[in-house]
């Protein structure tokens, strides 16, 4: 699928999705970056901001199996993965697969489990396989991890291990919608829209799973140049010498940086990526792979002021291909 074909098929996602999520553009096309290229979502907001919503309606619009963990203090890693299971009859063992075994897993809330759950993902997501006793067994292709989480500062959630952060390519914030927005939202509600009854709305499934992954193979036909490259690892380079910075960010936040790029160019039918989808996608590729000085933190410097900071003094290049 050539990068046209992809712009178009995106434009046709995005405006399916619109009819039910209103009011959150960006946080709809920074997923599809990371969907287009092959990575994993953590959506950070406070309850009700519609991003379980983002997910299922995601989940119908391409056409790909999805399950839903709810996270909670008390889940077990097995609960994550499944697990072998004696059989009384055969007297034998038998693996029942865990919810993991899906093309698009909603991890939901995903910051309300200890280190030990969370961390049943980490193969998951990086190998696309799960190993159980000795025996590893593959995921169904494609596979995403679309997270949420509430603002640690929330009762009741543990702070995700940087193992499994790392993991995730997008952090992206769901902010409240306007004032516009939310009367329209209020009006749908009181015409009947039930978001736990997806099936009323009539949305149009615009992919399947095969047309995803020809969607991602289209990828490779989109140019990043020499000069690009360079841009990109500046700016990485930069977060690990930033005087706030304790840790910047590693080789796997270039390749995250420049894959997504590459998503967002042919999203917009571009056979080559700009020095403005770098720019675009650095915040929420960094945000959550740069940790700071412990009296950074005290004098008020997020991570995002940090990558503001840094996009200011990278040297932009003059050609984009």
């Amino acid at each position: 699928m050539i990068p046209a074909e992809i712009g178009e098929t995106c434009e046709r996602i995005r405006t399916e999705v619109a009819r039910v999520l209103l009011g959150q553009d960006e946080v709809v096309e920074h997923a599809l970056v990371a969907i287009l290229a092959g990575g994993h979502v953590l959506i950070e907001g406070v309850p009700g901001l519609g991003k379980t919503l983002l997910v299922r309606v995601l989940s119908v619009v391409l056409g790909c199996s999805h399950k839903r963990i709810q996270f909670t203090p008390d889940l077990m890693p097995s609960d994550v993965t499944g697990g072998n299971v004696f059989n009384s009859k055969s007297e034998t063992f038998e693996f029942l697969s865990g919810p993991v075994f899906t093309q698009l897993l909603l991890a939901d809330e995903i910051n309300r489990a200890p280190a030990k759950t969370q961390s049943a993902l980490l193969e998951a997501m990086q190998e696309a396989s799960v190993t159980v006793d000795g025996q590893t067994r593959p995921l169904p292709h494609p596979f995403f991890v679309m997270a949420t989480q509430n603002p640690v500062e929330s009762q009741g959630t543990y702070p995700l291990p940087e193992a499994q952060l790392d993991r995730f390519m997008l952090k992206i914030g769901v902010r409240h919608p306007s004032t516009a927005v939310e009367k329209q939202i209020l009006r749908n509600h009181l015409q009947g829209f039930d978001p736990s009854a997806l099936a009323h709305a009539q949305l149009q499934q615009v992919v399947d799973s095969e047309g995803l992954l020809a969607m991602q193979q289209g990828l490779r036909e989109v140019l990043v140049s020499d000069d690009l490259l360079d841009y990109i690892t500046d700016i990485i380079g930069r977060t690990r010498a930033h005087r706030a910075v304790l840790l910047g960010a590693s080789p796997r936040g270039s390749i995250a940086l420049a894959a997504a790029s590459r998503a967002r160019a042919a999203m917009l039918g571009r056979e080559f990526v700009i020095p403005d989808d770098v720019k675009t996608l650095a915040p929420a590729v960094l945000r959550h792979r740069i940790i700071l000085q412990p009296d950074a933190e005290f004098e008020g410097i997020s991570p995002d002021l940090c990558v503001e900071q840094i996009l200011s003094e990278a040297q932009v290049p003059k050609t984009a291909a």
